[in-house]
C-alpha cells in the first residue's frame, strides 16, 4: 500500500465534481500526502494555461508537483516554471488539417488551437468551442487564416462539433495523414489532433524517468477515453465510477465518482 509514491489526475470527471471544483475533503487530502512526500501531477488534455487555476489551488509549485497539458504534449514542473518536456505539431500539417475541418464547417465543426492567452478558433465557435472556453477561463479568439495565423509553435488542434460529425473528421484525418498524427477522441464532441505517439502515458513514462520513478510507483485516475493509456501504463490505473465504459473494463480498480469524491477514497485506500 505504502509504496505509491506519484498521484497522476486528469480533472473533468475525475479529480473536479460536475460543478468543475476540488471538494475540500478531498484538497486536503491532496495536501496531506503532498506533505508527505508524495507528487502529484495533473494530466489533462486542457491547455497548460487552463491547468493552471487548479494547480494553484493545490499548491504544487509548493511541493514540487507537475502539469502534463495538452494530452501529453507538454510537461512543466510547477515549482521551476520549466518545460520539462514539449512536442509541437508539424507545421506541414496545419494547412490540409484545416482543410478538411472546413469541409465540415456547414455541419458546425470548429478547429481550435491555443496561444499563451486565447483560444484560437478557425472556423467559427461551436457550443463545444464555448464549453472549452468555460471548462479553461480562457477567452476564444476567431481568427481569418487559421493556418496561416499560426506562425508560433502549438502543442494541438482540437477538433468541436456533435458527435456523429467528428467521426467522420476523425476518419478522413485519418485516412489522410495514417500514422503521422494521433487522433483520438478525449469527448465524443473533442477531436484530439496530436503528434505522432503522443498521449498521457507516453508523456509521463518521460517525467517518471526524469525524476527516478518507475511505472510501478505511479496510481493513475481517469474517466475518459484519453486516460486509457496511463491508467494501462501505471502501476494502479483507475477508473472513476463514472467514467466511460471502456475505461472502466481497462482500470485495475473502480473508484466511487467524481460527485462521490472518489479521488479521497483512492488516496485512503492506497496512498495513507
Amino acid at each position: 500500500m505504502g509504496s505509491y509514491q506519484i498521484l497522476v489526475l486528469d480533472l473533468d470527471g475525475t479529480l473536479t465534481n460536475s460543478k468543475k471544483e476540488i471538494t475540500k475533503p478531498t484538497l486536503e487530502a491532496l495536501l496531506d500526502i503532498q506533505q508527505q512526500g508524495k507528487k502529484v501531477v495533473l494530466a489533462s488534455g486542457r491547455p497548460t494555461q487552463g491547468v493552471f487555476p487548479l494547480a494553484k489551488e493545490l499548491h504544487l509549485s509548493d511541493y514540487g508537483g507537475y502539469i502534463l497539458s495538452f494530452n501529453g504534449g507538454r510537461i512543466t514542473d510547477c515549482r521551476s516554471g520549466q518545460i520539462i518536456y514539449n512536442r509541437i505539431l508539424p507545421a506541414d500539417v496545419y494547412h490540409p488539417t484545416f482543410e478538411l475541418a472546413k469541409k465540415y464547417a456547414d455541419q458546425g465543426v470548429d478547429i481550435l488551437t491555443y496561444d499563451d492567452e486565447n483560444i484560437i478558433s478557425g472556423i467559427c465557435p461551436n457550443q463545444y468551442s464555448e464549453l472549452e472556453s468555460r471548462i479553461n477561463h480562457m477567452k476564444i479568439k476567431r481568427v481569418e487564416n487559421f493556418p496561416d495565423y499560426i506562425n508560433f509553435p502549438v502543442n494541438k488542434f482540437l477538433g468541436t462539433g456533435s458527435p456523429e460529425i467528428i467521426t467522420k473528421l476523425k476518419d478522413e484525418l485519418s485516412a489522410h495523414f495514417r500514422s503521422y498524427l494521433n487522433l483520438y477522441c478525449s469527448d465524443p464532441f473533442f477531436l484530439e489532433i496530436m503528434p505522432q505517439s503522443i498521449d498521457k502515458a507516453h508523456s509521463l513514462q518521460k517525467l517518471l524517468n526524469s525524476i527516478g520513478l518507475t511505472s510501478n510507483e505511479m496510481i493513475c485516475c481517469g474517466d475518459g477515453y484519453n486516460d486509457i493509456t496511463m491508467i494501462e501504463s501505471a502501476g494502479l490505473g483507475v477508473a472513476m465510477a463514472n467514467a466511460q465504459p471502456l475505461v472502466l473494463e481497462k482500470a485495475d480498480y473502480i473508484t466511487k465518482s467524481n460527485d462521490e469524491d472518489g479521488i479521497l477514497h483512492v488516496i485512503n485506500q492506497f496512498m495513507r
